[in-house]
């Protein structure tokens, strides 16, 4: 069993190395090391997929604009299928996450430049939001850093960007921790209950907000984005446009949340680190670049291979699964010296983090920017804070890693 896998022992699922599975959610990386040091191209019949380990096979995958992400296109019974057919129920209109060109295309480039348009015009207020809520949490004792930090920033911004109603931010967490369960292949019957309730929430919260920005538009990116599509100059149907804009305000506010639990985890359990940061706060943004690194938000992304070809050395038939290891990739001794060292005063080569090509996620240069100013701000707040006597308990969802709780003292 994974429960009782020993240091260096081979993993034979690609479930024993994700949040899925206890030891997987406590620490993946020494499973995934044995993988990527001794089957770096693994096939999982169980689950109908290849998985890949090494920095070198997943970078070239990711970038590779000829693979596929439609599930649909994947073979009958893989852990890919599993995300649209069992699951969401969302084949017919999916979101930029699953499609394929033309249609990824012709969605993402008008959203994408709407949406970086718009962080950029809201950078200062963005700062001001996570000035605000820093300031905001206890002045001193102890407090659960997820809820008064991590949590409140994300889900704020986001919906500061769209233009949803603040009053409602509890909601729209919930609702986006609902929907995430579209990306976990081993939902509960619970949890796809779960699913279903915030799913319809969403859809209707969005065709109520369009039509009423479509009636009296506001400085906002639905706005925005209504205008582009009224105007002809972005080609996207009604449900594209709602599907995407709630992808949006989901992804916005868990990942983030993830990367900025993480990263001041990793600042807690790395003094030396920390004190580097304090010591030049200008080294906010390569930390960032090593927390994604080094305990990344989303561990795994998949391809779908369009025809027969051939990975690392092994044959993959035209409709397999292909699942890379982000996490793993990071942690590559190949491509990053010392790669288990948590070092934010080296600069290190590119990390896929974000994964890569055309699917490279979209929320990256928001996520950047709200993680930097974070740990710029919260240190300055916060020189003498400290991890808290309480046990870690990391999120479950397969294939993402956050942390559910982290106490600290002030």
């Amino acid at each position: 069993m994974a429960d009782d896998m020993k240091q260096g022992e081979m993993p034979q699922s690609i479930l024993e190395v994700s949040a899925f599975d206890p030891q997987g959610r406590s620490d993946p990386h020494t499973p995934l090391k044995a993988l990527r040091e001794g089957c770096p191209v693994m096939r999982d019949e169980i689950a109908k997929t290849w998985f890949l380990t090494r920095y070198g096979d997943i970078r070239e995958t990711v970038n590779d604009r000829s693979y596929v992400r439609l599930p649909i296109k994947a073979e009958e019974g893989s852990l890919a299928r599993r995300f649209v057919d069992e699951q969401s129920g969302e084949l017919e209109q999916p979101s930029i996450l699953f499609l394929d060109d033309p249609d990824h295309s012709r969605i993402r480039l008008p959203l994408a430049k709407a949406f970086y348009s718009r962080i950029q015009k809201m950078k200062p207020e963005i700062e001001a939001i996570i000035d605000d809520i820093i300031d905001a949490a206890p002045a001193n004792g102890r407090f659960d850093l997820m809820s008064e930090i991590a949590v409140p920033i994300p889900v704020l911004v986001i919906a500061r960007i769209l233009g949803v109603d603040e009053s409602r931010l509890a909601e729209f967490r919930d609702w986006s921790e609902g929907v995430i369960l579209s990306l976990n292949p081993v939902c509960t019957e619970e949890e796809t209950e779960r699913l279903a309730r915030s799913a319809d929430a969403l859809n209707a919260y969005f065709d109520e907000l369009l039509t009423a920005r479509r009636k009296a538009p506001q400085d906002d990116l639905v706005s925005d984005m209504a205008a582009l599509q009224a105007s002809g100059e972005a080609d996207i149907s009604d449900d594209e446009l709602r599907r995407n804009l709630e992808a949006l305000l989901v992804g916005g506010n868990l990942t983030t949340t993830d990367l900025i639990g993480n990263g001041v985890w990793l600042f807690l359990t790395h003094p030396d680190q920390l004190d580097a940061l304090k010591a030049d706060p200008a080294l906010a943004g390569q930390a960032v670049e090593e927390v994604l690194r080094y305990e990344a938000p989303v561990s795994a992304t998949s391809r779908i291979s369009p025809d027969d070809r051939e990975i690392g050395g092994c044959p993959v038939k035209a409709r397999q699964t292909v699942f890379c290891s982000l996490a793993s990739a990071n942690r590559d001794a190949a491509v990053f010296g010392q790669p288990d060292r948590f070092d934010i005063t080296v600069k290190r080569p590119s990390h896929v983090a974000f994964g890569g090509g055309p699917h490279i996620c979209i929320g990256a240069p928001l996520a950047r920017m709200e993680a930097r100013h974070v740990f710029q701000k919260l240190f300055a707040r916060y020189p003498e804070m400290t991890l808290a006597d309480a046990p870690l308990e990391w999120r479950t969802l397969p294939f993402f890693r956050g942390l559910e709780t982290l106490a600290v003292e002030v």
